[in-house]
Formats: C-alpha cells, structure tokens, sequence
C-alpha cells in the first residue's frame, strides 16, 4: 500500500470513529427502483444501522441530463411531469423500505434518514452562474478519461454533449451536501466509479478536502448480463410491477453457487449466521434452505411481513404438495387471483353440469385443436384446481369443480393457467 492510500486509509478510519454522513444519488427515470437499487441502498441502510447519518438523493433535476454510465445509447429525454410522478413514487417505495428497516431494528440506535431531490437547488441555479463559478475547476483531459466516456466516444452512438456534463452535475450534488449536510462519503454501485472519481477531484480543488467513494457490485442474471430497466429485465421494487411473490421466487431460483455472496450482500444477517446457513444447505441443496431465508429477508425489507406471509402462501399454491391448494386457490379473491395468476388468460364459462373437461380445456382455449387437448390430457398434462385428470371425457360436477370463489383453475404443463368464472346454468 502507499503512502498516500495508506494516509487516506488512517483519514477514513479517523472519520468513522464518529458518525458521519453517507449519500446515495438515484435518477427517477423510471416509476420504481430495481434490485439492482437495492444493493447500495442496503448499503447506505448498514452505515444508518451503524449510527451513521443517511441522505438519498432523488434526482429530479439530473432526470433531465441522462447518466451515460453503463448505457450504450443516449436515454430518451423524459419531461418534467413524468420525472415528478416518478420522484413520487420513488419516493414512497424508500420510504416503505426504510420503515421496514426500523420494524425489523427497532431497538437499535440509527442515524437519521433523508430524502432529498435536487431540482430543490438546481431550479435556484443560473447556468451562466454556475459555469462561470464552478465549471472552472473541471478539467476536460480528466473529465475525457472516464471510460464510461471514452467507451462511449469510440461506439457508433458516441456522446452528446448533454450526457457528458451529467459527471459534473453529480459531482456539484456532492459539493452541495457537503457544504449543508458534511457528507464526505457518497455510496454508488460500480458503474458510477468515474462519477465518484469526477466528484472527488471536483471537491478536493474547490475545498481543498478530501471525500470518500464506497462502490457495490452490480446485480447480474446467470448469463453474467447487468440486472436493470436499461438492460430490460428488471425485477422492480414496486409490487404492482413485480409482486411481492414474483420477488420472492427470483431470489428462490438462484443458484447455490451465488448464495453465500448474495446473503452476505442482501440481508443484514451475521457472517457467522450466515456460514452457519450455507453448511446447513449444503447437506440437503434440494431444500433451498439458503434461497428461502434469502427470499425472506429481501422481502420483508421491500414488502414487509405482509409481503412474505402473500408470497409464501403463493408459493405453496403453486410448488407446495399440500392436499389443500384447491381450497387455498378458493379462498383468494379477485385481486389475489389476478397477482397470483398474473400472465393468465380467464374466460367466462356458463356451468352445465356434466361437462367434459376436454370441453371445458376449448372453451379456455388452452388448446387450439381438440386431439391436442386429448392427447395431452392423456399424457397427465393438465390439472383441475392442481388435480390431475388422465381422461378427456371427465364429466365435472359443481361441488367438485367449482372452488368456493366461483371460479376453477386449469393448469397446462408447469407453467400455462388458465382462470375459468363460471355463471349459472339456464334454468
């Protein structure tokens, strides 16, 4: 180590024997947060939990720039009503989670928490001013050398100048809040290194003190592809967008190779808690006992207790072995049938008593030919309200077919429903 990190090292650890301030900076460019947000929020929730001071910065007004990291193509430009109706709710999700957090630590001793937008100053700000005071301390050799920058120049989209000047945006964001809240450390995923980097530089000539960066990993899929709304394959934070079970069988269905960092990344479970669970799960992988605390504690965080108690009642609906989904399935009312069943298509049927259920697998349009209904049928390809049925001239009846909610549920292969409401027979 050098002597210069060595020394910036000893200034850091100085600083953390006394609460400071941690900031996080998130552009409202969409109407939620993603997991790939969760991460250094739970980070900047570790530093609250520690005694430390936490601000998260919601960017209402570097909405309007567009960060270039990470992105291929200029983003585009959202206007002004739609950035404050995602502030809004963006808003509200942190605040929901926030106050997760306190439920689930409420005899500690936290720092404060706060939530701030910058289009609260930016809309006080001349931009002549502000270039002729503080756009004199950037340096274009450094701000060129950002490989966000330099990846950019060289790609076929290259850079506008509107996305190049975000860096220097995010870097007076930090100058901000240090002068009014004595943030000296500024948390971001790894993306948002030259960002960081920009703000630091920027700090350390118009200050002449120094400031501290603390980057996360970025969330990624199996393929190695970034987790978000640019990449397309976001899992949100919302829960009309992805529902609290939805969330929960995404951290389900990860792999056992992952487990131990993704516990230690997402929970504020003890290292040695967590060792303890990743031995356990290795002696029965086919338990998923690491995926299922895992699934909990992240959704008791976004969702709450409520969350987990839905979509581990989901859960058991539709992997469970109990004898009882039929029932579960009937005592859902229309809302949870909707998010439960959510990409299913539902047809409403008039009850004649004595139908055939490979009649019934048409009318649904489950099939489009009726020797495919037959067939599969045969084969033990459909179920009845998580019943199986081998026989295609199977005759229902109203007391076996139809749940207590009205309605009966046809499963095709593992993963194809279909929602069937019925209305009375002609009398």
């Amino acid at each position: 180590m050098t002597r210069s990190r060595k020394r910036k090292r000893n200034e850091l650890e100085a600083k953390l024997s006394s609460p400071q301030c941690f900031y996080l900076g998130i552009d409202p460019t969409a109407s939620s947060l993603h997991i790939g947000n969760l991460l250094p929020l739970i980070a900047l929730l570790h530093c609250q939990r520690a005694g430390h001071n936490a601000v998260v910065l919601i960017g209402g007004a570097t909405a309007q720039i567009g960060d270039p990291s990470g992105k291929n193509s200029e983003r585009n430009p959202i206007d002004k009503i739609h950035i404050r109706e995602n502030v809004s709710s963006i808003r509200m999700i942190i605040e929901k989670i926030q106050k997760n957090f306190d439920d689930m630590f409420q005899k500690d001793n936290p720092g404060s928490f706060t939530i701030l937008n910058n289009e609260d100053w930016y809309s006080q700000i001349n931009l002549v001013e502000f270039l002729s005071t503080y756009g004199r301390h950037f340096r274009m050799g450094p701000l060129l050398s950002r490989e966000t920058v330099q990846t950019r120049l060289k790609g076929e989209q290259g850079l506008s100048l509107c996305e190049f000047t975000y860096q220097i945006f995010q870097s007076y964001d930090w100058f901000h809040l240090m002068n009014k809240y004595n943030c000296y450390i500024q948390i971001g995923g790894n993306d948002q290194t030259g960002n960081i980097v920009s703000g630091y530089e920027f700090i350390q000539r118009v200050k002449k003190d120094t400031v501290f960066g603390l980057t996360v990993p970025l969330i990624t899929d199996s393929s190695g592809a970034k987790l978000g709304k640019s990449a397309g394959n976001s899992v949100w934070l919302d829960g009309i967008q992805t529902s609290a079970y939805e969330l929960y069988q995404f951290f389900i269905n990860l792999p056992d190779d992952d487990m131990e960092r993704m516990l230690s990344l997402f929970t504020f479970l003890p290292i040695d808690s967590i060792k303890k669970l990743i031995n356990l799960h290795l002696e029965n992988p086919s338990e998923r006992m690491a995926q299922k605390k895992l699934a909990v504690e992240v959704v008791k965080l976004v969702h709450g207790e409520v969350g987990v108690e839905i979509a581990e009642k989901y859960s058991a609906i539709l992997f469970g072995k109990n004898e009882d989904v039929a029932k579960m399935i009937g005592d859902l009312d229309g809302t949870e049938l909707q998010n439960l069943f959510k990409n299913a298509s539902t047809t409403q049927i008039q009850f004649e008593n004595g139908m055939k259920l490979s009649d019934i697998c048409m009318a649904a349009k489950c099939f489009k030919r009726n020797k495919d209904a037959d067939r599969i049928i045969r084969q033990g390809g459909v179920k009845l309200n998580e019943q199986k049925v081998l026989d295609p001239e199977y005759r229902i009846d109203e007391a076996s077919a139809i749940l207590k909610n009205g309605i009966s549920v046809i499963k095709v292969g593992k993963k194809k429903y279909y929602i069937i409401e019925w209305f009375p027979a002609r009398s």
